[in-house]
């Protein structure tokens, strides 16, 4: 079974599905999900309460089940960004590289543009190869807050 709650933010509302098992995706904004049920879990209120720590600078770690559904490319480009430290970061490039696809920049942003779970799988730590801030699913803006918020 599938749960969804939003959860009021402190960079705007985040809609967080999860199973009985783990965390299956959080999107920017409130959605409805289909085929889920709207449902406040045990879960559910772990992961706010580990996003709330986060963005009060209070956590650096999350400690939570994950579960991303995508292609073994995305998953192999998503478990490479749960290596980049807290207050880190590195391009498309470095994580290419990372996976033993050095050709893949370009796989490596496809993948990163959709990942499921973005603040707790860090794709905002990925910057253009020049430094420059390049796009986020939650608008860049909130890519630069989240940065700014890891110093």
């Amino acid at each position: 079974m599938k749960y969804w709650e939003v959860y009021e933010s402190k960079i705007g509302p985040l809609t967080i599905i999860c199973d009985d098992e783990a965390l299956l995706s959080i999107d920017f904004g409130r959605t409805e999900p289909e085929h889920a049920t709207k449902k406040r879990t045990e879960l559910m209120n772990r992961i706010c309460v580990q996003v709330e720590e986060y963005l009060s600078g209070e956590r650096r770690v999350f400690d939570l089940p994950l579960k991303p559904e995508g292609t073994e490319f995305q998953r192999k480009v998503w478990n490479a960004l749960l290596t980049i430290p807290y207050g880190e970061t590195k391009s498309y490039k470095d994580i290419a590289v990372q996976i033993e696809n050095p050709k893949g920049c370009r796989a490596v942003g496809m993948a990163n543009n959709r990942n499921p779970i973005p603040i707790i799988i860090p794709c905002h730590r990925v910057i253009g190869a020049n430094g420059s801030m390049v796009g986020y699913g939650g608008g860049l803006d909130i890519k630069v807050k989240l940065l700014e918020l890891e110093g």
